[in-house]
């Protein structure tokens, strides 16, 4: 077998593979001879059908087989011939295949770049420095009273923080429009839950209340059929509710598992939740900079055909979280999910290269801490700790996430750590700070 190779670019690769004739007509001669004795041709007893007869009745179907067979296998050889390892499936393109003439094609594809970690001394690294006061955890416990808040009738003018429950049909032009109408919709004011042009004008509407209101559809909105435009709704208002928050006591502790110890022992159980959260929040905070870090001091080629496959199963993950994979919905485009898939893979190709140069071998007690810390946030941790012992794929990418902490643990031991003094809300809520 003759196999060359060329360079296109820094990571693309020709190879025109030659496979010689015997070998495919001696595999085609093979797989005749064995027909001889199984197949059933009338006019012939089994097992004397004779190999000319045979191989004009299956000569074409067994060569084509052999030759797709071979181009395979040949690909793979040539690969290994030339110690080569291909990033992503190869553009085969034949240039014989012709009965008694030598195989040839061409293979193109893309090779994975040679990776040298940079040094990574002297990057700064911010690790967030937090104290849990009492009142984050009072925070938090007024958060669960509007969980379970009830909502009462009033006979007023609604404003912030109401519930106000309405009729609407909409019109465009005069037209009614697919999705513009429904009955009995709540809708809390100031939770922005409604298109924002909608919602401004329902502070003030009484029970009853029966008005028309122009709306202004932003130009991105996701309907293409309302996108920048103005649509008119006819409103029927019919309640304006308030919230009624449950007393802080005994039985609104029991609401939330606590059967014994009352309120202080629901703020213990909120404060030590509110530590893990916090704990998971301080790691990926560090390790998001640590990344950010990589990035910036290794520049990686990333072979096109990866980042492809990576952004078809970004793609792939976000479809199906929202319940867009039905036949016919339309496909999100690629360029939405180009930008995290060139950082995912770029940063797999340095946190790859890493491993291997350092020999970095996943630590099972890590990966034993890590699973008892997040089973710990469940209400039957051991089940989760059984359904993880209990399932290989699971506990491959707990293995994995584990290992890429340790390739983050060791880039830090490089790199200038300082504390950064910080809230509990800013650390939990970075987009509010990044705001403020």
């Amino acid at each position: 077998m003759q196999v060359s190779v060329e360079s296109l670019s820094n990571l693309e690769r020709r190879m025109t593979v030659q496979v010689p004739a015997e070998r495919i007509q001696e595999e085609v001669d093979r797989r005749l001879k064995s027909l001889v004795k199984r197949v059933r041709i009338d006019g012939f007893r089994p097992g004397k059908v004779p190999l000319k007869v045979v191989q004009k009745r299956y000569g074409e179907g067994v060569y084509q087989e052999v030759l797709g067979e071979i181009l395979q296998s040949s690909y793979q050889e040539a690969l290994a011939q030339e110690r080569i390892i291909p990033a992503g499936t190869p553009d085969i393109e034949p240039q014989s295949m012709e009965a008694g003439q030598p195989l040839e094609y061409v293979a193109t594809f893309e090779v994975f770049p040679e990776v040298q970690p940079a040094d990574m001394s002297g990057a700064q690294i911010k690790r967030p420095q937090v104290e849990i006061t009492e009142a984050d955890v009072d925070k938090v416990i007024e958060s669960l009273r509007k969980q379970r808040r009830e909502w009462v009738d009033v006979e007023r003018p609604a404003a912030e923080g109401d519930q106000v429950v309405v009729d609407f049909k909409g019109t465009l032009d005069g037209e009614p429009f697919e999705g513009g109408e429904a009955e009995d919709v709540p809708i809390e004011l100031g939770q922005g839950r409604m298109i924002k042009d909608f919602e401004d004008q329902l502070p003030g509407v009484t029970p009853g209340e029966e008005k028309t209101i122009e709306v202004n559809f932003p130009e991105d909105y996701p309907a293409e059929h309302l996108a920048g435009r103005t649509a008119e709704f006819a409103l029927t208002v019919k309640k304006v509710q308030e919230a009624s928050l449950p007393e802080l006591n005994d039985e609104f502790a029991k609401a939330f598992g606590v059967e014994e110890g009352g309120m202080e022992k629901l703020r213990e159980e909120v404060k030590n939740n509110m530590s893990r959260e916090m704990g998971q929040a301080v790691k990926a905070r560090v390790k998001d900079q640590v990344m950010d870090a990589l990035l910036e001091r290794n520049s990686v080629d990333l072979p096109s055909a990866i980042v492809q496959e990576e952004i078809n199963r970004l793609r792939e993950q976000t479809q199906s979280r929202y319940g867009m994979n039905q036949e016919g919905a339309p496909q999100l485009p690629d360029e939405q999910f180009k930008a995290d898939a060139e950082r995912r893979v770029g940063l797999g190709l340095v946190i790859r290269e890493i491993v291997r140069q350092h020999d970095i071998k996943v630590d099972q007690d890590k990966v034993t801490a890590e699973l008892e810390a997040m089973a710990a946030g469940y209400e039957d941790p051991q089940q989760v700790i059984s359904y993880y012992r209990g399932n290989k794929q699971a506990m491959s990418g707990l293995e994995a996430m584990v290992l890429e902490q340790q390739v983050v643990e060791w880039v830090l031991a490089q790199c200038e750590v300082s504390d950064e003094p910080m809230s509990f809300d800013a650390l939990m809520n970075p987009s509010q700070e990044n705001q403020a």
